[in-house]
């Protein structure tokens, strides 16, 4: 059995009808192992050996990344809808990891609180999954160009939101468990 058994793919979430896209898409934080948010700076802060298999960033840096990550894509989506084949961006998320006070570490005496990562996630997912719904069919195949991948659609950039939280959901769900044990 592999350990990491349950771990969402892409090619799963791209093969949802549209109504189920959104439905998974505006779930979002009731994937997340709901102790995340209850968990000391500690645990809050500690890394893992990739050895671990749980994935390496500290739980606090990873909902900090989802948090940023659910608005590159928010913006994303509604640029598609709102403008006529708009440029999209890429972000370095390498750089907001490495950047000591984006989410609050030991070393820079400042730790933000992770509810707040998951209360931004929870509210942009409400919202825009409400948005979603209310489009028409057409508006599914309005294009942007992404600077790093080329073409993409609304449904791709939906499918590809809906994913990354999944994704990464488990890696918190996994480190959750090897920090307090089985739920």
């Amino acid at each position: 059995m592999s350990e990491t058994q349950g771990l969402p793919t892409l090619t799963q979430v791209q093969l949802l009808p549209d109504a189920e896209l959104v439905l998974r898409y505006k779930t979002g934080v009731e994937n997340f192992d709901a102790r995340a948010v209850r968990l000391s700076d500690a645990e809050l802060d500690t890394a893992f050996f990739a050895e671990a298999g749980v994935g390496t960033w500290p739980c606090r840096v990873l909902l900090g990344h989802l948090a940023d990550a659910e608005l590159a894509f928010v913006f994303r989506l509604r640029k598609v809808v709102a403008e006529e084949h708009p440029v999209l961006e890429a972000w370095d998320e390498g750089a907001f990891i490495d950047c000591q006070r984006m989410y609050g570490t030991p070393t820079t005496g400042t730790r933000f609180p992770v509810g707040a990562f998951v209360a931004a996630i929870h509210t942009l997912r409400l919202w825009t999954g409400a948005w979603l719904e209310s489009l028409p069919a057409e508006a599914w195949g309005r294009t942007g160009l992404h600077v790093e991948r080329g073409e993409q659609n609304l449904r791709l950039i939906a499918q590809y939101a809906t994913w990354h939280l999944e994704h990464h959901a488990w890696y918190l769900n996994a480190k959750v468990v090897r920090l307090r044990g089985p739920a």
